[in-house]
Formats: C-alpha cells, sequence, structure tokens
C-alpha cells in the first residue's frame, strides 16, 4: 500500500469516526426513558447530520496533511456533495416526526410558549435550505463569488450554531455527562477549526507577505502576476499546484480567489506567478493591479502534479487550463528533461491563444510538441480544429496509450468528454490526473 492510500484509510476512519460517535454515544452511558422507534430514528439523523455539517469547517480548513493524498480540488468537490447528504439528513429528522405525529411537534397556544428548541431548529434549518439553494444555484442567480463565500460562512456558522442549540434545548440526550462531554468536546472542536482557519492562519500570511514584481499582459484578454516574498524565502511548490489569492485586503478578509501557478517551480528566489483570465468578477480587476502592491498567498495546495513515473507526458488543457500546464512546461524546460512531451491545447480561436509564443520558444529546449485545436479557426487554417477526442489522440499519441501520464485541465465539459475517450482507449485510471478548478 503507498503512502498516500495509507493517509486516504487513516482520514477516511477519522472521519467515519467523527460522523458516528454521537450514534455510538446514544448508547454508552445511562440510557434516557426509551422512545418510540421513529423518534430515536429521527434523532439519530438529524445527530449524524450535524456532526457532518460541523465537520464541514474541518475540510475547508485546508490542512496539507489531509488534502494532499487526494488533491484539494477532490476535497472541495466532496465538501459539496457530503453537504447535501447532511442537509438531507437535518431535513429528513423533521419529517419523520412530522410523518408519525410525534407530539414534540405539537405547537404551544401562542408564539412566545414556543419553546427555544424548536426556535433554533427552524432557524438552523432555514440556514442550511438557503445556504444549499445559493451554493448549487449560484450562476444562475447571478450571486458574485465574493458575496456568495462570505454568506455561505455565515449561514453555516449560523444552521451548525442553531443545531447545537436545538439540541441543547431539547436535552433528552445531555443529561448524561458522558454524552454532554461528548458534545461539549465536539463543539470545541469545531470552534477550534473556525479559529484556525479566520484567524491563526490568517496571523501566519501577515507575517509572509508577497509584492507584485510584475503585471504581464498575455494573449485572451489574460495577464500574469509575478510575486515575491516581502522579508521571507517564500514556498517551495511542485508544478500544477495552485495557491489562494489574496488581493486587495489584509489576509483575514472572508474571501481568497484559488488560482494555478504558472511559474517554473525551479525559480530560486521564490518568486511565484499566477496566470489569470478576465471572466469578470474578481478576475476583471487584475488589470488594475499596480507593480509594488501587497498580497497575501496561502498555498501550495494540490495533486494536480508532474512526478510519477512515465515514458512520456500527454498535457491536455482547455481555454485558461493552460496555467498548470505552463508550469509544468516551465519546470521541465529548467531541469533540462529529455522525455516526450505534447500538448493539447483547445482555444476559442488563434488571437487568443495565451502563451503561444512562449511555447514556440520552448520547444528548442524540450522534446514538446503542441497540438492547438481551435474551435473557431481562421481561413486557411491547416491544424486541427472543433473538440479535443479520441480520434485525435490516435494521430498525434504514439502506440502505448497506457505508458503514458496525462493531465487534463478546462471546462467539466471537455474534461469529462476527455476521460470518456482516455477510457475507450483502454488507459487506466491511475494514469490520467484532472483538475476541475471550479469548486462551486
Amino acid at each position: 500500500m503507498t503512502n498516500d492510500s495509507t493517509s486516504r484509510t487513516i482520514w477516511t476512519a477519522i472521519y467515519l469516526l467523527f460522523i458516528l460517535a454521537p450514534l455510538f454515544a446514544i448508547l454508552l452511558g445511562s440510557l434516557p426513558p426509551s422512545r418510540d422507534f421513529w423518534t430515536e430514528f429521527s434523532v439519530a439523523l438529524g445527530y449524524s447530520g450535524l456532526a457532518m455539517m460541523g465537520l464541514q469547517f474541518g475540510l475547508t480548513a485546508r490542512f496539507r496533511h489531509v488534502t494532499e493524498p487526494w488533491g484539494e480540488d477532490v476535497i472541495y468537490h466532496f465538501h459539496r456533495r457530503i453537504s447535501l447528504i447532511a442537509v438531507g439528513l437535518v431535513v429528513v429528522h423533521p419529517l419523520i416526526l412530522i410523518a408519525t405525529r410525534s407530539p414534540k411537534l405539537a405547537l404551544p397556544e401562542s408564539l412566545a410558549d414556543l419553546p427555544m428548541g424548536a426556535v433554533f431548529a427552524v432557524l438552523s434549518l432555514g440556514s442550511v435550505i438557503t445556504l444549499v439553494v445559493m451554493a448549487l444555484w449560484r450562476t444562475r442567480l447571478r450571486i458574485s463569488y465574493e458575496f456568495w463565500h462570505a454568506s455561505h460562512i455565515i449561514l453555516a456558522v449560523i444552521a451548525v450554531t442553531g443545531g447545537l442549540f436545538h439540541m441543547i434545548g431539547w436535552g433528552f440526550y445531555l443529561a448524561d455527562p458522558v454524552k454532554r462531554a461528548l458534545w461539549i468536546g465536539m463543539t470545541v472542536f469545531w470552534i477550534s477549526l473556525l479559529a484556525y482557519v479566520r484567524v491563526i492562519k490568517p496571523l501566519f500570511m501577515l507575517r509572509r507577505p508577497y509584492r507584485v514584481a510584475e503585471l504581464r499582459a498575455e494573449r485572451g484578454d489574460t495577464y500574469t502576476l509575478v510575486m515575491e516574498p516581502i522579508g521571507h524565502a517564500g514556498f517551495q511548490f511542485r508544478p500544477g499546484q495552485f495557491g489562494w489569492l489574496t488581493l486587495w485586503q489584509s489576509p483575514f478578509r472572508i474571501t481568497g480567489h484559488p488560482f494555478s501557478f504558472s511559474s517554473s517551480a525551479e525559480d530560486s528566489e521564490g518568486r511565484v506567478a499566477m496566470t489569470i483570465r478576465d471572466l469578470g468578477d474578481f478576475t476583471r480587476t487584475i488589470r488594475e493591479v499596480p507593480v509594488g502592491k501587497r498580497v497575501y498567498l496561502d498555498g501550495p495546495y494540490g495533486a494536480f502534479t508532474i512526478g510519477n513515473p512515465a515514458d512520456m507526458h500527454i498535457l491536455i488543457a482547455g481555454g485558461i487550463g493552460i496555467t498548470p500546464m505552463m508550469s509544468m512546461i516551465r519546470t521541465l524546460a529548467d531541469r533540462g528533461d529529455k522525455r516526450p512531451l505534447i500538448l493539447f491545447y483547445g482555444s476559442k480561436d488563434w488571437e487568443s491563444v495565451t502563451f503561444r509564443e512562449e511555447l514556440d520558444a520552448l520547444k528548442a529546449r524540450l522534446d514538446l510538441t503542441v497540438v492547438h485545436v481551435l474551435s473557431q479557426p481562421p481561413e486557411g487554417w491547416t491544424g486541427e480544429s472543433g473538440f479535443i477526442n479520441a480520434e485525435l489522440f490516435r494521430r498525434h499519441v504514439p502506440a502505448g496509450y497506457a505508458d503514458h501520464e496525462y493531465f487534463i485541465c478546462g471546462s467539466n465539459v471537455m474534461m469529462d468528454a476527455i476521460e470518456t475517450a482516455l477510457a475507450e482507449m483502454q488507459v487506466p485510471l491511475s494514469k490520467y490526473h484532472s483538475e476541475r478548478y471550479h469548486f462551486v
């Protein structure tokens, strides 16, 4: 078993332990007077949902030992999926009581006499439903990333806090000291996670600032920020990794923005570069960043990186998905790597091909083949056009497909199509790596 596999097993076991601990606690210590099966089952679901919601603070805390075995993008996608399960459990909890006509749901004659446990239940449930709606339909509702991220955190805190006070308000399972100690311990743990993310980590970032050394305009309405450390050595990253950029505010600001590094990992002066396309919202402000501006970086993160044994590398990029690929290509050039390297680069048109000239120049330092694939080719274009598919791979990739290592970064639609094409070519899952950079 590899180190990554061992780490995944250990962290999965720890996660399950935290989720199931409240259920085991029901059976520990002195038992309260028994209730009917459906009431107890409803409570068990509610407890598990609350435990999952609290652990979401840990999934997004960016602990490197936790994220490295999977990659930050996988953790965030798991965070999103498990959130839906947690919300489902929390919603089913009262639905079961309603369906069984539990006396616990009997309303008093006056709302002023409504138990505080019920008030906090409504607050928690309303917050978590709002949170899910905003997360699933943020784009359709045209909610900015910055507003969504801030409200996401606030609603999550309200939902978990409301759930805890709901439990305290009823207090059925908290009379026993063992159960009370468990929930106090879990609450302290959740608060500690939140404090680490919002206080301790920003303090470390505040002591390790960067300054913008260069702002470079690229093709395709894209800009490269070159940043250098101030008063420290910076950090080492692996080509293909990314970091969280805090640009216009202090690191205590709630919202950071994730971008891949586009520079070589071999820079001896600690400088890093991020190449960012103007897609609206925050990215539209990149062109206005003055040289000398103080910024903050949290990184590096991600498992989307070269280093596994392979006879050659096949890089597949769509649009701004070229960013981590450029970090890999530049790093391999600086290392003097002699293995063949093929880049499939999907773009809208010829004029918007970011790094076009540099890629041509890098062919002198690497055994590099660049296959441009244009969806809107100019008149007289003799290269590839349309979209990247299995047939295109077979035209340009040498036989022995399963011996090569593949890296894919682009839109979800493009990546799904390419992963399907690789499966048709009988490339093992372990041989290709995807970077799905849309976290929300």
